[in-house]
């Protein structure tokens, strides 16, 4: 079996490492079936072939695609052209990819959205996503009811969808939950790989990052434990079971 390609955005060591795990345990990977690359320690391989590669997955990360230039720092700055440099390959061959929050963002922003503060972010919680009619024919939601909760806290979104891109899930504040470009190319806003561990572990480690007031966090940790998220994984799985 060809390996998965996982690029991870977070600085925080922590962070990356939970969520690196978390992608092998919710998709079924072992660490032999999964090329990871830290991008803020490292950059691309030169000759990076990603045709060689089962599919390509992109954690989430603190950065915005919408922020100005001069707001980003060096590291969030090179995560984000490291990414980007990828995508017309990804979406102009439909190599498989799946895009998890900050995913969505970069595959929007290169195709020609819209991405931006100006409506549906989401705070950190456990909202409903809902299938369109798009949603319910496609594989990797198949085996989903037809509306289940995932783990959110953004502060940008696609404020339209993209040209030849299909919408599959939404919610109530947020219309761009999960779509698809072309046959293989997906993003999602919520995190598919996150359970309630891991996202407290998130919140504990950017408490201060401006997704909500550092005095919110136990309740939140207490949101997170009490939320009923198990369907999201699911479409990682079904991910890695349709590509491998």
């Amino acid at each position: 079996m060809a390996r998965f390609l996982l690029l991870q955005l977070r600085p925080e060591t922590e962070a990356s490492d939970d969520e690196y795990q978390a992608f092998l345990d919710k998709g079924g990977l072992t660490e032999t079936q999964v090329h990871r690359i830290r991008l803020d320690r490292e950059t691309l391989p030169d000759g990076l072939d990603i045709q060689t590669y089962a599919g390509v997955m992109v954690g989430g990360g603190p950065g915005c695609v919408s922020d100005a230039p001069d707001a980003k720092s060096p590291i969030e700055a090179r995560i984000e052209a490291a990414c980007l440099s990828l995508m017309p390959e990804i979406t102009e061959q439909d190599i498989p990819f799946m895009g998890c929050c900050y995913g969505i963002g970069i595959l929007g922003h290169h195709l020609g959205a819209d991405v931006s503060k100006a409506r549906f972010s989401e705070p950190v919680s456990a909202v409903t996503c809902i299938k369109t009619q798009d949603g319910t024919e496609d594989p990797l939601l198949s085996d989903l009811p037809e509306q289940f909760d995932a783990f959110v806290g953004h502060k940008e979104a696609l404020q339209h969808l993209p040209d030849d891109t299909v919408q599959l899930l939404s919610s109530e504040r947020c219309p761009m939950q999960m779509i698809r470009h072309g046959q293989n190319v997906y993003a999602t806003q919520f995190h598919p790989e996150a359970d309630a561990a891991g996202f407290e572990t998130r919140i504990n480690i950017y408490k201060d990052r401006g997704y909500f007031e550092p005095g919110e966090t136990q309740s939140l940790i207490e949101m997170c434990r009490a939320a009923d998220v198990r369907w999201p994984e699911k479409i990682l799985q079904a991910f890695v079971q349709r590509y491998k």
